[in-house]
């Protein structure tokens, strides 16, 4: 989970991928540097992550079988809200409980 700013997004073949900017960090298993890409697995632009704006994204990283495609994806069953102060505060709160 981090909030991060989206910069730019671009189709590649059957996917979207937008270039974050990690703002805040909330809770990762995997490291995260100030600029990130996010993966999207399709090429309609859903969730709609409109560029300049904050959001809230709970992404998985994702490594292929053959150990060489390392990358963040939001699935579909994935998290993106646009980030306001009780959406952080919630989060928050959430980390201190789990």
């Amino acid at each position: 989970v981090f909030r991060g700013r989206i910069l730019a997004r671009r189709s590649v073949g059957q996917e979207t991928r937008y270039e974050v900017e990690v703002k805040t960090p909330h809770r990762h298993r995997f490291p995260l540097v100030s600029r990130e890409y996010l993966w999207v697995a399709n090429a309609c632009g859903c969730p709609p992550l409109r560029e300049g704006h904050e959001y809230l994204l709970m992404a998985r990283r994702h490594v292929n079988y053959e150990q060489t495609l390392n990358r963040i994806l939001l699935p579909d069953d994935g998290y993106a809200r646009p980030w306001t102060p009780r959406e952080d505060r919630l989060v928050r709160e959430a980390a201190r409980h789990c």
